[in-house]
């Protein structure tokens, strides 16, 4: 069998836009993948287009061999837009192998340590500002069942936080923790956006309210700050979805940045790298929660991979989406009491709906951490659950 195509399919998902990659056999077979950026859409369909010349032609079941001599004709490496690249290819590989054993791709990869993983809700606080409005959103949550909640309480703060700021951030949580109860874990996002001493003066004063982890508390361009950061912060210190594959990886955990990993699938060029980190990381009894706010296809792949990895830990997944998401994929997302259901299609057990797809062409989408609009990442009146076991049929903002 033989790769004799890849395409890219951009498609604006409002918040950013999705990156869907199809890589096609002289078989028949195709398999899906996804190599989502956020930014950076036109660089990564250029980066894709680079690497058909040296993809098209190979067997797609020799992954390891594929990686190893693409990345190593590469002179030029790492970074999201190449390992992204790659990752969208790679993961559509696996995709195949599993439909041409008729397995799902976590057979391959070890088989099942569990069948279904923990979840936390990520985009459940659609449009909300003020403590009152986060506790509200907070209360629904908690009201379906679900575990866990993540969000980011810092508005558009960059670098450090005035008193305000800070005194607003902590009025959030606060309000978010007597919303939900002592028993829901919360899940602090940072964005990257602090220094060393703001973030750990951020640490103390959410302490009272028994975070899980803090993420990606400094800016993650120095992992010597990351590292002080987490010898002196008094909550658990979580990062990793902008380290770029096993050889960045290996600085992170010599220095010991983290106590929790959190490894992006597109930056460490898909599964298999994803899962040698993993393996890296459980050598130092660090548990892994694999960054995951983008597509379909990318929550399908890493519940695969979550299903084969041993200190696996919790699973990020968005609670809404606009309605376009159930048309573009067959994706079938099943919850049941906090919990998300590993599939046992062949391959990731997703197909995509390229006519749909095509009804949303690319649209230039700018980061909005640092402009106030952090929270609106869904369109007003079409917000929707997707879980099955959820009321997806009504509008939830």
């Amino acid at each position: 069998m033989k790769i004799t195509d890849i395409k890219i399919y951009t498609l604006d998902a409002f918040r950013t836009n999705w990156a869907f990659i199809k890589v096609e056999t002289d078989e028949g077979l195709y398999g899906w993948g996804e190599a989502t950026l956020g930014t950076q859409e036109m660089s990564l369909e250029g980066c894709i287009a680079d690497y058909k010349r040296l993809i098209v032609g190979r067997n797609p079941l020799e992954v390891e061999r594929m990686l190893f001599e693409v990345y190593r004709d590469s002179y030029w490496k790492g970074g999201p837009v190449m390992m992204s690249a790659l990752a969208g290819i790679e993961i559509a590989c696996w995709d195949i192998a599993g439909k041409f054993y008729n397995v799902p791709t976590c057979a391959l990869l070890g088989g099942k340590m569990r069948d279904k993983v923990k979840m936390y809700a990520n985009a459940w606080f659609v449009g909300a500002r003020e403590p009152e409005e986060f506790a509200a959103a907070a209360k629904k949550v908690k009201a379906l069942g679900i575990k866990a909640l993540k969000w980011d309480p810092f508005g558009k703060a960059h670098m450090t936080l005035s008193r305000e700021e800070m005194d607003h951030a902590v009025a959030v949580v606060g309000a978010v923790r007597d919303a939900v109860g002592p028993e829901m874990e919360i899940l602090i996002e940072c964005h990257g956006r602090f220094n060393h001493y703001t973030a750990v003066a951020a640490s103390k004063e959410l302490a009272p309210f028994k975070p899980m982890l803090m993420e990606e508390p400094v800016v993650p361009d120095n992992n010597d700050s990351l590292a002080w950061v987490r010898d002196h912060s008094a909550v658990p210190i979580a990062a990793g979805e902008r380290f770029y594959g096993m050889y960045a990886w290996n600085d992170v955990l010599r220095k010991n940045c983290v106590d929790i990993a959190q490894p992006d699938i597109f930056h460490n060029m898909g599964l298999l790298t994803s899962k040698k980190v993993a393996a890296m990381c459980e050598a130092n009894h660090i548990p892994v929660s694999f960054h995951n706010p983008s597509g379909p296809i990318s929550n399908a792949a890493i519940l695969q991979l979550a299903a084969t990895t041993p200190n696996f830990l919790i699973h990020e997944m968005m609670l809404t989406d606009g309605s376009f998401r159930k048309l573009v994929t067959n994706e079938n997302v099943k919850f049941e009491d906090g919990y998300l259901v590993i599939s046992d299609k062949p391959g990731l057990g997703i197909d995509v709906n390229v006519d749909e797809v095509e009804k949303r062409p690319y649209k230039p989408r700018n980061l909005r951490h640092y402009i106030g609009t952090l929270t609106d990442i869904r369109p007003k009146g079409d917000t929707f659950y997707f879980f099955e076991g959820l009321d997806c049929e009504h509008p939830v903002f």
